[in-house]
């Protein structure tokens, strides 16, 4: 999304197979990249190689800007349906279940610190001070 909150049709290279058109299109209606890729091809063939397909391709190819390096991020999204972007429930609840098991671990070696007999010694050492 741009400043004013509204989202701007950009091509993104870095994501694309030929120019990025495609991924652009997908990110700016929150579609698979795999979808718009398949209707993007599928009306190219069947309307033949000079087709109107091809040459909106073309030009969105030529008029659009690449996409700033700045507004590259993670989706937080969680898809609902599979042509959606985002992420999937699945690999979303996965992450997050890693994320927390790691933190649980975290949390109980520094219960065992605290609670040890060497954190308590050196906590009266230093208030004699």
């Amino acid at each position: 999304m741009s400043m004013n909150g509204k989202k701007e049709l950009y091509r993104i290279p870095e994501q694309g197979k030929v120019a990025g058109v495609c991924a652009g299109v997908a990110e700016y209606f929150n579609l698979e990249v795999w979808l718009v890729r398949i209707v993007v091809l599928s009306a190219i063939i069947l309307t033949g190689v000079f087709s109107f397909a091809l040459l909106l391709y073309i030009v969105a190819w030529v008029l659009l800007d690449k996409k700033p390096a700045a507004q590259f991020g993670h989706r937080s999204e969680l898809k609902t349906k599979v042509w959606q972007a985002g992420e999937a429930p699945r690999q979303a609840l996965r992450e997050i279940s890693t994320r927390f098991r790691s933190l649980e671990l975290r949390l109980r070696a520094l219960e065992q610190h605290v609670t040890s007999d060497s954190y308590s010694l050196k906590r009266e050492i230093d208030n004699l001070k």
